[in-house]
């Protein structure tokens, strides 16, 4: 494991990161490195995190090395699509078991590989490394050695077992994998000036196909997508690329990075959701490619381009506008998406409320804010009773949010439409802009919520279960409001670390007792941030805030 260690470490000490970026030298070199313990990582895990940023390589026989349920947990957890081989959507799974777990799972794990090329032939097997044969001591570098050995066949380890962190912390070791094994293995058939990397998109219902007729229509041909619809000699020739655009620069920035340090492979970071960030998006990849050696008359190209499809996305969309005036939206996602989607809905003429910044990094919220003020509502993380109350109080007429959240909106009687990746529509560029505002408008124009909001015949104003809900939370408010002891005893007491429980009160105390400043001081004292590591940025942010108080008390 030691080696995975030192991984972890490169991974997570990362210039390219603005977190990083911003710290000193010292603390730069130490990274973001966390013990490696079994137990620590709550929700998604990096076995979960490398599955999902690999898996949407389709032609790739994705093998997991660990007992079923990680394979079973982890199939087809993204609404990913492709156009080819749709050999990743078939499980591949060592199923060890407890012999397995007394006299090592290396053999079982060789003749996995043996019959996986046997019947199907792929033109690469990615294994993946879990908690159990990793605890054992399974050295699965060694057995892919072996088998690509034996087989002349590419076997990539991905080293990323769920114990050693969170699921970003997955997307990443996914990526060094790439980096280490994949990239750079084999020579396009052909080069041209027009050669673009994606990196960190994942065609989630088969968003890429929205933008991908763009660029052919430009004649920028996409080298590889990393990783959706992507195949595996793509992405081992993606070396050879004139540029790149990242999509989700929390997953995958080590990957573009690198790729620019070594293969000269400028990069950008960008969005396609919504009318102006596609075309502002569009822009960025000519002009980056007209600096690599394409002709300049493709900005030209590109601004033809981009004028008829803006025409045609608001000629689209004008007839909603009308129908969306005074409409108040709440959007609980997070990370790129809590910045990309707010600029789509408000070219909609849709007014945000709030948005939920819980998975968001400091240039994200940096984002939203030049987006929607210098107050906007961002929420660090609202419980499944504040939300109701919000839509019940009519502060928003639709959540936008992933699957977990739809049932608040349904107890609400409000409308509700999937943005995660588990849902059915794609919503990327002009097209998929246009499909956004009409999913809205269907939701929110639904006859079925003056149904669902008319009381039952038999019920009695005031009686029922959500007029009980609605007058205990008001009685809660109004008690915390009368009482400040009380008040101060419930903000001390909001839980900041899920993972080890860990208070608010218990940090504020950490934070001033021992004069703290950095989240490796706070993680020390509390163990907060000792498990995924998602309560990093809100412990960041805490300690901002005590120091500025600390400035503006000494001022006085």
């Amino acid at each position: 494991m030691s080696s995975l260690s030192a991984t972890i470490q490169d991974v997570f000490n990362e210039p390219g990161c603005g977190k990083n970026a911003n710290k000193s030298e010292a603390e730069r070199k130490k990274g973001c490195t966390k013990q490696l313990q079994p137990g620590g990582a709550a929700g998604g895990c990096a076995f979960d995190g490398a599955k999902i940023a690999l898996q949407p390589l389709t032609d790739v026989a994705h093998l997991v090395h660990g007992p079923i349920a990680c394979e079973g947990n982890s199939w087809d957890n993204r609404g990913a699509k492709s156009s080819g081989s749709n050999l990743w959507r078939t499980g591949f799974t060592t199923d060890i078991n407890e012999t397995d777990v007394v006299f090592g799972g290396e053999k079982r794990l060789f003749k996995s590989i043996r019959e996986i090329i046997e019947k199907y032939d792929p033109p690469a097997i990615f294994v993946y490394q879990t908690c159990v044969p990793a605890m054992i001591g399974d050295d699965i570098d060694a057995v892919c050695k072996a088998a690509r050995q034996k087989f002349n066949k590419p076997v990539i380890p991905i080293n990323s077992p769920g114990f050693v962190g969170p699921k970003n912390l997955g997307n990443k070791l996914a990526g060094e994998a790439l980096l280490q094994h994949v990239i750079g293995t084999e020579e396009p058939e052909y080069t041209t000036p027009y050669d673009l990397n994606i990196i960190g998109e994942y065609n989630l219902s088969g968003e890429l196909w929205q933008v991908k007729p763009l660029l052919d229509e430009l004649g920028i041909r996409i080298m590889a997508c990393i990783s959706g619809d992507g195949k595996y000699k793509e992405v081992a020739s993606s070396h050879r690329a004139k540029a790149a655009m990242m999509v989700c620069s929390k997953a995958m920035i080590n990957v573009a990075r690198k790729m620019e340090e070594r293969y000269g492979i400028p990069f950008f970071e960008g969005s396609f959701y919504g009318i102006e960030d596609s075309s502002d998006s569009l822009r960025e990849i000519a002009r980056m490619l007209i600096e690599r050696g394409a002709p300049a008359e493709l900005m030209d190209r590109t601004e033809a381009l981009i004028a008829r499809e803006e025409a045609k996305a608001w000629a689209a969309i004008a007839k909603y506008k009308p129908r969306f005036e005074g409409k108040k939206v709440l959007l609980i996602t997070g990370g790129v998406k809590s910045w990309s989607v707010v600029a789509a809905l408000q070219e909609a003429g849709l007014e945000l409320v709030g948005t939920s910044v819980k998975k968001s990094t400091k240039e994200d919220k940096e984002r939203i804010k030049e987006l929607m003020g210098q107050d906007a509502h961002m929420i660090e993380d609202m419980t499944p009773r504040e939300m109701y109350k919000m839509l019940k109080d009519a502060r928003a007429d639709i959540m936008l949010s992933g699957g977990r959240s739809q049932f608040i909106a349904l107890k609400a009687s409000m409308p509700w439409l999937d943005i995660n990746q588990e849902r059915h529509h794609a919503y990327m560029g002009y097209v998929g802009m246009v499909k956004l505002v009409e999913e809205i408008d269907k939701a929110l124009y639904n006859p079925v919520w003056a149904q669902v909001r008319k009381p039952a015949p038999w019920e009695k104003a005031g009686e029922n279960w959500q007029s009980r809900a609605m007058a205990q939370a008001e009685a809660e408010a109004a008690a915390l409001a009368a009482d400040p002891v009380k008040a101060e005893e419930a903000r001390r007491a909001k839980k900041i670390c899920n993972c080890k429980s860990v208070e608010l009160g218990v940090i504020e105390d950490a934070i001033l007792a021992n004069h703290l400043s950095t989240v490796e001081g706070v993680r020390e004292k509390t163990n907060a941030s000792g498990g995924c590591g998602a309560c990093a940025v809100r412990i960041e942010e805490i300690l901002e805030q005590m120091v500025s108080a600390s400035h503006a008390i000494a001022a006085e």
